[in-house]
């Protein structure tokens, strides 16, 4: 025997097999080989708030978080979130059976959809998706169904009707992600109210991906769907640490929902990863009562950054889309003479130093994302400067 099984069928599970690597692992890897600048994947080159880091250092000093702590997060994390979903949005939650930790908004995503959905449950998501959606879908073995953001008037909506029309007798939940990745869409108010009133009207479980809470720009505004009528008791809220105080590599997230649905997503999430970021969460929970002032910076420099790089990427050629929310900005590259995503984002390091994403990765309709391309722009301002100038040579 040399070690394989005698079977004829393939190592990785039927239910996994579309995924393979991710693009992003492609890209970083294409980045490191050119010397290119990475605008793939969104994480900052910087960290966050050094008293926030040192909060950390403090807490692994002091052996708070060494060891295992408690399942559903250490008390002051969660009484942390509690008071920061009141303060900003007048939600009120039990820190003790409304509050879960979890390993990043992806384990959040992970456990949510494994403890909720049975096999061929219907999950409505809006497409393009962050990819962990379809993944996590379908180990949970529920059925995606696809709900198109379209490019309208400079943005990506969603169109209403089409939502509607997508709820059938076996959709069990609809995935929402406002602000939207990779599309920078904010739901507005009367969108939200609209998938409000449909998740009550035909009883639906809503999961909702609010990690870019707080990098909303110009006159948009982040409403959490659970403050909706009808919506407290019926909706799980994903928050995360890794994208507003720019510690990614730590890993901490959070779910807030109603007792039952917690103690569901608990359930699936204490056979993942059980507990983890131990001293991180000490740390986190100091930085979520950060002074406004934090908050307000933070945005600015974002907005900033934002308005730097969607100009350089005019300049370049490309039709841009201005996100209203979020760290991404997302391209048609057609006015470039080009129009698929995948061909040119693997000759762009080449052609022009710099990486970034195809969005059609993020489709199920391939077709209808093919010539959008994805650029990050939570990067230092004097990179991001010389990530424009390359891209202008694209202009010709």
């Amino acid at each position: 025997m040399t070690g394989m099984t005698s079977s004829a069928r393939p190592p990785l599970n039927r239910r996994l097999a579309e995924f393979g690597t991710t693009i992003f692992a492609e890209m970083s890897a294409l980045a490191l080989q050119t010397g290119s600048i990475n605008l793939g994947q969104g994480f900052p080159d910087t960290d966050g708030p050094e008293e926030v880091r040192e909060a950390a250092v403090r807490a692994l000093r002091d052996g708070r978080g060494n060891q295992y702590p408690p399942g559903p997060g250490v008390p002051e994390l969660r009484t942390a979130i509690a008071a920061h979903q009141q303060r900003r949005y007048g939600l009120s939650y039990d820190p003790d059976t409304e509050v879960l930790v979890t390993a990043g908004a992806t384990e959040a995503i992970a456990a949510t959809l494994l403890a909720l959905l049975e096999p061929g449950d219907e999950v409505v998501a809006l497409e393009p998706y962050y990819d962990s959606y379809a993944a996590c879908i379908a180990m949970a073995g529920g059925t995606r169904v696809p709900v198109t953001l379209r490019p309208y008037e400079g943005s990506f909506r969603l169109d209403l009707d089409e939502l509607r029309a997508a709820v059938t007798d076996r959709t069990r939940l609809l995935l929402i992600n406002t602000p939207h990745n990779p599309t920078g869409t904010v739901l507005t108010r009367e969108e939200l109210a609209a998938i409000a009133g449909l998740a009550v009207e035909r009883d639906l479980l809503v999961v909702t991906d609010e990690v870019y809470e707080h990098l909303v720009f110009d006159a948009a505004e982040h409403l959490p769907l659970a403050s909706f009528p009808g919506m407290r008791e019926r909706t799980v809220t994903i928050g995360s640490a890794g994208k507003t105080f720019s510690f990614t590599g730590w890993k901490v997230g959070w779910v807030t929902a109603a007792p039952p649905l917690v103690s569901a997503v608990r359930s699936a999430k204490q056979f993942l990863t059980y507990v983890s970021s131990g001293p991180f969460q000490y740390a986190v929970a100091e930085a979520l009562a950060l002074p406004e002032s934090y908050f307000t910076a933070f945005r600015a420099d974002m907005l900033a950054k934002r308005d730097l790089l969607a100009s350089g990427l005019a300049e370049a050629g490309f039709t841009v889309f201005k996100p209203a929310g979020t760290y991404f900005v997302t391209t048609d590259i057609r006015p470039l003479g080009e129009s698929d995503g995948f061909a040119f984002c693997r000759a762009l390091p080449e052609r022009a130093g710099v990486v970034a994403i195809p969005n059609a990765v993020f489709y199920d309709h391939r077709d209808a994302g093919a010539p959008f391309v994805r650029f990050a722009f939570c990067k230092q301002t004097s990179v991001l400067e010389e990530a424009v100038k390359r891209l202008k040579s694209l202009a010709g």
